[in-house]
């Protein structure tokens, strides 16, 4: 029943996400206006630097109006991933869509959240460490969903390819942070609980993949994507 439950939220969810950026006007929506303390604080404008605070070399990077700062952000992690926060590829994910770059800000955003996810299954809940990161990743993910699955959406096919890469590329760079003695562990085994973790993921991105391959889900899709007028303000060209 429990696990019924749980199924039904997701998609429920997944749903609500999909189709539930109304308040847009019915253009292109270029710029991501969210505010997640004390990572991020979105610019009144696009021509504007955010205000961004998640350490290191990554928070001057990401804060500049300049693409190509971003970019060697997403080098930077792809070069060394192993310690890099979610919040970080949150942010990175959120300027990335600022600059156009759509395609890889929907990458970001969802290994950001599979890896958050992976951090979550492992580490002990209530840990105040873990409880920050669930509080900015629930509010990166209810803020800016909405904006990159909103274009995400506009096919169907390719934003399954991206989580299937998203989840490929958590997996094959695991988070170096669920090892860190300092962060208390729901077992000793950390290694098994990762594993477990990713085969958690694997499973709900399974049961997201069979909801959209079920044509009257797909329907109610398209038809709240309508509604909204999610292609006016999403699809636009590259």
């Amino acid at each position: 029943m429990r696990a019924r439950f749980l199924r039904t939220a997701l998609l429920t969810a997944l749903l609500a996400t999909l189709t539930g950026a109304g308040g847009f006007a019915a253009e292109p929506v270029r710029h991501i206006p969210v505010y997640v303390e004390p990572f991020y604080r979105a610019a009144r404008t696009p021509d504007e630097a955010p205000q961004v605070s998640v350490g290191g070399p990554y928070t001057a990077l990401l804060a500049s109006t300049k693409r190509e700062n971003v970019l060697a952000v997403r080098d930077m992690i792809l070069g060394k991933p192993g310690l890099t926060t979610p919040m970080t590829m949150m942010v990175l994910a959120i300027r990335l869509y600022d600059f156009g770059l759509r395609d890889e800000a929907v990458f970001w955003f969802y290994a950001a959240k599979d890896r958050y996810f992976t951090l979550a299954e492992v580490i002990a809940p209530g840990t105040r460490e873990l409880a920050q990161s669930a509080q900015a990743m629930a509010a990166f993910s209810q803020l800016a969903g909405p904006y990159i699955n909103g274009y995400a959406f506009c096919d169907v096919e390719k934003q399954k390819q991206a989580r299937v890469k998203a989840l490929a590329w958590v997996e094959a760079n695991p988070y170096q942070a669920v090892f860190m003695e300092q962060l208390p562990a729901r077992d000793k085994d950390r290694k098994a609980l990762l594993k477990e973790a990713v085969a958690k993921a694997r499973g709900n991105l399974e049961k997201e993949q069979a909801h959209l391959a079920d044509p009257k889900n797909l329907e109610a899709l398209h038809e709240g994507r309508k509604q909204n007028e999610m292609d006016e303000k999403f699809c636009w060209p590259q």
